[in-house]
């Protein structure tokens, strides 16, 4: 399918070339399409960019606040381009005689790029010890954004959370597109019996509670299995949920198309059922498919951080978002340390990210909305 475009001349282009000329001039979905490359990123070399490892603690620095970066430094007496944090020292409060921890300007903790720190395995078979920043010294703990209960950075859990969070997205719409693709084609294309088997089967699982069905099919899972088993069920769970919406938009689709003259004319040509579906009908359904994809992404992050948080998803010592938010559940722990609470605002980012980005595809793939 191609157009004829007449800004600086005549030329023609693709389908995927206009789109993506609408696409472009919606700044909220270029805004979240940055974002979200920046978080796959993050989440792919977790390892590399965290500047320690998730699971290094201290028990002398629980709840250590967050410490500010300086990048000018003048302890030469003129000053230098160079980024440090302040140390903290443990202090008693003069009432209270509480511990807390008060900035120690006579000790500085200098931050370089590229460091040699804890050791890792990335992906799980390429090992190294090389991080994007890190303290000058590899003893030394910085906490850019605090520390939690058991004195763990709280940035690195953040960008190792980020993997679990993100990619049971993906693999949970994967699953759903394939759901959802499958039985709405089948129903739309069909018609008839199996047409209306499938919408039966869609309107149940839609009329269930989806909050106590998650909760019912998470509680069965045994407490002993693995946590990878773990993440790949919940990833099921999901999936097998969230299906249904996909199903509709396709099954519509398809009905409409079935009887346009595109379909008509590969059918009288003797094309058999599975090419004029695939080769056919599916392509007509590509840009919708990747908006509706787009914006169930959101859904499913927010259906693990859910879980997690109830302590019926990923538990200790897998880490996600929603794992790492359970650490606020209690209002001791948010007094004491607000910052438990930043893994939420990673998940609002990153669903605000999606939506934007779902709408300028939506937007960008539809003709009449321009």
């Amino acid at each position: 399918m191609s157009a004829t475009l007449t800004h600086g001349g005549l030329e023609t282009a693709s389908q995927a070339k206009l789109t993506w000329l609408r696409f472009r001039r919606h700044k909220l979905a270029m805004f979240g399409l940055v974002v979200m490359v920046l978080l796959y990123t993050i989440a792919l070399f977790a390892e590399f960019i965290a500047p320690f490892n998730p699971d290094r603690s201290n028990a002398r620095l629980v709840f250590h606040p967050p410490q500010a970066i300086h990048f000018i430094d003048d302890s030469d007496g003129g000053w230098a381009l160079r980024p440090y944090v302040n140390a903290f020292r443990l202090a008693r409060d003069p009432v209270t005689l509480e511990p807390r921890f008060v900035p120690d300007a006579s000790r500085r903790i200098y931050l370089h790029w590229f460091v040699r720190g804890d050791g890792y395995d990335m992906w799980t078979f390429i090992p190294g010890n090389l991080h994007l920043f890190g303290p000058e010294n590899p003893r030394d703990m910085v906490f850019l954004l605090g520390a939690d209960r058991q004195g763990r950075d709280v940035l690195s859990r953040i960008i190792h959370g980020a993997r679990a969070s993100l990619s049971i997205g993906l693999v949970g719409v994967t699953v759903s597109l394939m759901l959802g693709i499958t039985f709405g084609g089948l129903s739309g294309y069909y018609g008839g019996r199996i047409d209306w088997f499938v919408q039966r089967v869609i309107e149940f699982i839609i009329s269930l509670p989806t909050i106590p069905i998650w909760l019912a099919l998470a509680a069965a899972l045994p407490k002993d299995w693995p946590p990878m088993a773990i993440y790949f069920t919940i990833t099921v769970i999901i999936s097998l949920i969230g299906w249904t919406e996909l199903a509709r938009v396709v099954r519509g689709r398809f009905l409409q198309l079935r009887s346009d003259s595109f379909v008509t004319s590969a059918w009288l040509d003797g094309c058999s059922q599975k090419r004029i579906i695939f080769r056919h009908m599916l392509p007509s359904l590509t840009s919708h498919i990747i908006a509706s994809v787009t914006l169930a992404i959101p859904m499913m992050i927010l259906a693990e951080t859910s879980l997690s948080f109830l302590g019926l998803g990923l538990q200790p010592p897998a880490i996600s978002w929603g794992a790492l938010l359970k650490e606020a559940q209690n209002v001791q722990s948010i007094a004491s340390a607000p910052w438990l609470l930043l893994p939420g605002a990673a998940v609002a980012i990153t669903v605000l990210a999606l939506n934007f980005l779902g709408d300028g595809l939506r937007d960008a793939a539809d003709p009449h909305a321009h």
